[in-house]
């Protein structure tokens, strides 16, 4: 008997497979992978691209302007998604490579994934060293693409054609696993895309995919609702993984069932809304001063789909010496962090099994209400931050307090480095799930305006992605501007300008170093200047406005969610002006310094570092 087989080059047969693979998501069958954003190179354009242009009404290839800023548009439309449906960023090799090096950096610290597909060298050998070769002196099979070893769940280099009949199963599981979700990386020989090899056509066959539900182990399933009914002060703490287990309905009726408040991870911020009855807060650095006293009163931590960050933790200073975790995650590595009671599986079906484990018990009906006691008092304390003034500098609460005010329920608030994931995780009330999106598990310069690309392709229209970012990222990275004018993705992106890199000029000062290389005025400039970035932004294709007061952007708010095209707003803000937190954190400090000032910072940290409670 024959088998039936298709001659395809390996580069087609890779296109081809991608084509058909399929997701679920509500009932609906739609394509695994969305689309392609792809900068083409010698490593990719003539094999590679051939295969792609034949299909692009099937797999829409869209072109970046940066390889870095496509893949994180590319990470952030999997957020968007919760996972369920990818894209494919796809570059030549060199350069171009070596640029995505830090978005999948971003995408594994965020346990998100994206499959990432370059150029390689010859695997033949032949011509080397070719165009863009780094070459290894003890080791010729070294390329640029080994650097994504570190950054990725799953790594592989294609220099036979029918290597990717294992490898694209493998990438994909991989990806959509929720315990070991991440970036893929293939890599292809630039000869062994050409080559043409007879593939079975059953590897061509539509396959739909769905995302893994593991259950917990039922011993431990007993032994937590177990610890839970001793607790006195028990707390919930929401992670992400909440929200990919698409289990935010469910954590929030078992946190009122069980009379348990809920604090929020910053990647958990979003999968309640801002009044939710259960909701007292985001915790940690950037956390309020509700989640925060809660914390430190908590005897048993319930920490679902979170890995349990520094910024989360307050560098592990927030919780009591003696205080018991009980940690559902689906990823083992996470869910036995700090001596918890490690209990994995996924988080919807978990919290599912352990509320029926729990039989009729409830916490201390005092204190939820007092949760939304502490949690009354921290909105007060941000009213008073956001409260329109007539200052002549506005501060980044009061702007962020506008751009809340003036947002659409179903729009998506956008950040990631800088002051602004403080300010929006303290200060952004959330109006329907899922709406907000701050990067900070990489904490990356550059992800917001990509991002914002990424959301404006997820939603389609419903809703607009708010993209909130300082002038110093602006400048980092905002090309996808032009792309999300070119493909007609709109988006609004406010610039809040306030001379430089304002947060971590804030972080060195505090810790005794006086301003250096920061604020653009602390640096060695001829004459410092600011950036017309309402220029800028119309060079692009984009529409812009300057605003002089918190009046003025009320109203260019206002006028934006009118426009046809993405938008950008500018305005000058306080670079000194911050909410206070009240959580510590553990950085580094010179033990040895002639500064009176850092002195004291050092003597400061080691009273930090005395409070904290140390894992295993």
């Amino acid at each position: 008997m024959s088998r039936k087989t298709v001659r395809v080059t390996m580069a087609q047969a890779l296109v081809r497979y991608l084509c058909n693979q399929f997701t679920e998501i509500d009932g609906e069958r739609l394509p695994l992978f969305a689309g392609v954003f792809g900068i083409f190179g010698h490593g990719n354009v003539t094999c590679l691209s051939e295969a792609l242009e034949s299909v692009q009404d099937q797999l829409p290839t869209w072109r970046g302007q940066n390889e870095q800023s496509m893949a994180l548009a590319a990470i952030a439309f999997a957020k968007a998604k919760r996972r369920r449906q990818l894209m494919v960023a796809a570059t030549s090799i060199g350069p171009g490579a070596a640029n995505m090096v830090t978005a999948a950096g971003t995408a594994h610290a965020n346990r998100l994934p994206v499959l990432l597909i370059a150029g390689d060298t010859f695997a033949n050998r032949i011509p080397d060293p070719v165009l863009q070769q780094v070459e290894h002196f003890s080791d010729p099979t070294v390329t640029v693409n080994d650097a994504f070893k570190s950054v990725t769940r799953y790594w592989d280099r294609i220099v036979l054609p029918e290597q990717i009949i294992s490898s694209l199963p493998q990438a994909i599981a991989t990806m959509l696993d929720p315990a070991d979700c991440g970036p893929a990386f293939i890599g292809l020989a630039q000869d062994a895309q050409e080559v043409a090899f007879d593939y079975p056509a059953a590897f061509f066959e539509p396959a739909v995919w769905s995302i893994p539900r593991p259950r917990a182990d039922r011993t431990r399933l007993v032994e937590a609702a177990a610890l839970l009914q001793a607790a006195k002060r028990p707390l919930i703490i929401s992670g992400g993984g909440v929200r990919y287990s698409s289990a935010e309905e469910k954590v929030a009726e078992f946190a009122v069932k069980r009379g348990i408040p809920i604090v929020e991870t910053i990647a958990g911020k979003g999968a309640m809304t801002h009044n939710h009855p259960a909701h007292a807060g985001p915790i940690g650095i950037v956390g309020s001063t509700s989640a925060n006293a809660l914390a430190g009163e908590a005897d048993v931590i319930l920490a679902i789909g979170t890995r349990l960050q520094d910024f989360t933790t307050g560098s592990w200073t927030v919780f009591q010496q003696d205080a018991k975790f009980i940690s559902i995650n689906a990823a083992r590595f996470d869910a036995v962090k700090h001596r918890a009671l490690a209990v994995v599986g996924d988080a919807l079906e978990t919290v599912i099994e352990l509320d029926e484990a729990l039989g009729d018990w409830k916490a201390d009906p005092a204190l939820l209400p007092k949760a939304q006691s502490l949690f009354a008092d921290w909105n007060k304390l941000l009213d008073q931050h956001q409260a329109v003034t007539n200052g002549p500098i506005p501060t980044y609460a009061q702007v962020v307090g506008i751009v809340n005010e003036t947002s659409k329920p179903n729009d998506t608030l956008i950040a990631a480095a800088g002051g602004t994931p403080g300010e929006v995780t303290k200060g952004w009330r959330v109006k329907n799930p899922n709406t907000f999106d701050c990067e900070f598990g990489f904490s990356c310069m550059g992800y917001e305006i990509a991002a914002g690309w990424g959301h404006a392709m997820a939603k389609a229209g419903n809703g607009t992605p708010i993209v909130m970012i300082g002038d110093g990222t602006y400048m980092m990275m905002n090309s996808d501007i032009y792309s999300t004018v070119l493909t007609g993705h709109k988006m609004i992106v406010v610039v809040c300008d306030n001379g430089g890199y304002a947060v971590i000029n804030r972080l060195q000062q505090f810790k005794g170093v006086p301003g250096f290389n920061n604020l653009i005025k602390d640096c060695r400039v001829k004459e410092p200047f600011a950036v017309d970035f309402v220029k800028h932004a119309e060079s692009m294709g984009a529409l812009a406005r300057r605003c002089e007061s918190l009046a003025d952007l009320k109203t260019a708010m206002e006028w934006a969610q009118t426009t046809d095209r993405t938008t950008v707003i500018t305005l000058v803000t306080d670079a000194h002006a911050w909410v206070p937190g009240d959580a510590d954190w553990d950085v580094g400090v010179p033990e040895v310094s002639e500064r009176k000032s850092v002195q004291k910072a050092r003597a400061d940290q080691e009273k930090i570092r005395q409070k904290q409670r140390v894992g295993v």
